[in-house]
């Protein structure tokens, strides 16, 4: 146990902090946030246009006509069609503040170089034509949303550097004293903004003359492809469980850590899931989805701890863990785990440490066969929230479908049978300790009297 420790300590623990600390995955992350609120509440008018209600379909089209679905959905694509554009800024935001400097103006430069570096051109066959033609003018939705994600990104954090950098080598331009704040920064940036602009727009140049095209083909086909395959592969989705796992038990915000390099891959999935549910497909593209690893591996929060907490509740024989239990269940139910993580703990505890990896491992093999065979709905693109209870979250999750429900019960079950055995060793060296300590004062009144 003192070895396992030493290695957390001394070796994984040092090099997880310095990238937990890295300005960049953490920009990356906090910008991605921003995109979450509108995304849920795209999500909500999704749901509502498909329940799963027998007669609902014929109901609303009788009630509000034939069109009522395409209107219903006009939220959804003012939500997830622009997640690339928000992206952009946020993350711009979120890096111009590790530097200190006007993440305003950082954010909103950020997002006129992506717009520079989509092309607005696309091509289309009218009605009746037999040949293609191109429209100029037209800012390509899907560019916006979950396929230009990469390329936001990247342009977010070099426009940022760009902005930056000159501004910290004081290549600007200085108003006097008694110009207002907000007039004298929109100065500041110009000459950083003309730098941006400029670089970009010369990479588009550049990028044209090729066969790429366009600065977004390049990334699509150079780290989009890479990294699509690796995010939604088993090898690779076991592989970053095991990493936000072991993070986690070193005390680090393993899914924060971990979420900055994969969260951009699954949600893009996710979004592809969700047009095709849309469009009725009965097949969906992914498996490995955010909401595959959020709403059906981690259950109770990181490592599924839920099961852990309810073997507190009910089999806890010391008065640590039975009270930690009481503790930890209401915020288990909708996903919180630090009660468990840092009161039991987990954290730095090689007894624990052993199924708080292994539960959700064995959980992702499970939900992956059950979803690759068909016995379980694959994640439906409604981005359910991490926050939602066990039961509900899969129903929803799955677009309505009563088998996610079920395969939430499935793995609860599992990582309970997984977590009691090392649970009651935990809980009867508490007891023990209870007991001794409860023994000795005892001894010692005796001794008194």
């Amino acid at each position: 146990m003192s070895k396992v420790n030493d290695i957390l300590e001394n070796k994984v623990m040092p090099v997880a902090g310095k990238i937990a600390a890295q300005r960049h995955l953490q920009a990356l992350r906090d910008g991605l946030i921003l995109t979450m609120p509108l995304i849920i509440v795209g999500s909500l008018f999704l749901i509502l246009g498909f329940l799963p209600i027998p007669g609902y379909t014929e109901f609303m089209a009788s009630t509000f006509g034939d069109a009522w679905l395409t209107k219903l959905l006009y939220p959804v694509g003012a939500t997830f069609d622009i997640m690339a554009l928000i992206a952009a800024f946020g993350i711009a935001y979120r890096l111009a503040e590790k530097y200190d400097v006007d993440a305003l103006s950082a954010g909103a430069i950020s997002v006129a170089a992506f717009l520079l570096a989509t092309p607005y051109e696309i091509s289309f066959t009218p009605e009746g034509a037999t040949e293609a033609m191109i429209v100029g003018g037209a800012i390509p939705s899907a560019l916006m949303g979950s396929k230009g994600l990469f390329v936001a990104m990247l342009i977010a954090m070099l426009s940022t550097e760009i902005y930056r950098f000159i501004i910290q080598k004081k290549i600007v331009i200085k108003m006097p004293d008694g110009v207002p704040p907000a007039v004298s920064k929109s100065f500041v940036a110009l000459i950083p903004g003309f730098f941006v602009i400029g670089i970009i727009w010369l990479l588009r140049l550049i990028v044209e003359q090729t066969d790429f095209a366009s600065l977004h083909n390049i990334v699509g086909v150079i780290l989009g492809k890479p990294l699509g395959v690796l995010g939604g592969s088993l090898i690779g989705s076991l592989l970053a469980v095991f990493l936000v796992q072991l993070l986690w038990s070193c005390g680090l915000h393993g899914a924060s850590i971990v979420g900055g390099v994969m969260g951009p891959i699954w949600l893009a999935s996710m979004d592809e899931n969700r047009i095709a549910f849309q469009e009725g497909a009965s097949d969906l593209p992914n498996i490995f989805t955010a909401q595959f690893f959020d709403i059906f591996i981690y259950i109770g929060g990181s490592g599924a701890t839920l099961g852990l907490v309810i073997a507190m509740l009910f089999w806890a024989r010391s008065q640590q863990m039975k009270q930690l239990g009481r503790l930890a269940i209401a915020p288990g139910l909708f996903n919180i785990n630090e009660p468990i993580t840092f009161g039991m703990p987990i954290v730095m505890n090689p007894l624990m440490i052993v199924p708080f990896v292994l539960a959700p491992l064995v959980t992702v093999i499970i939900t992956y066969v059950a979803m690759s065979t068909g016995l379980v709905a694959r994640p439906a693109g409604i981005a359910v929230p991490w926050t939602m209870p066990p039961i509900i979250g899969g129903y929803l999750a799955a677009g309505g479908k009563i088998s996610g429900a079920v395969l939430q019960l499935v793995n609860f079950v599992v990582v309970f049978a997984i977590y009691y055995p090392f649970f009651k060793i935990w809980d009867r060296q508490k007891l023990a300790e209870e007991q001794g300590t409860i023994s000795s004062s005892t001894s010692d009144n005796n001794l008194k009297a």
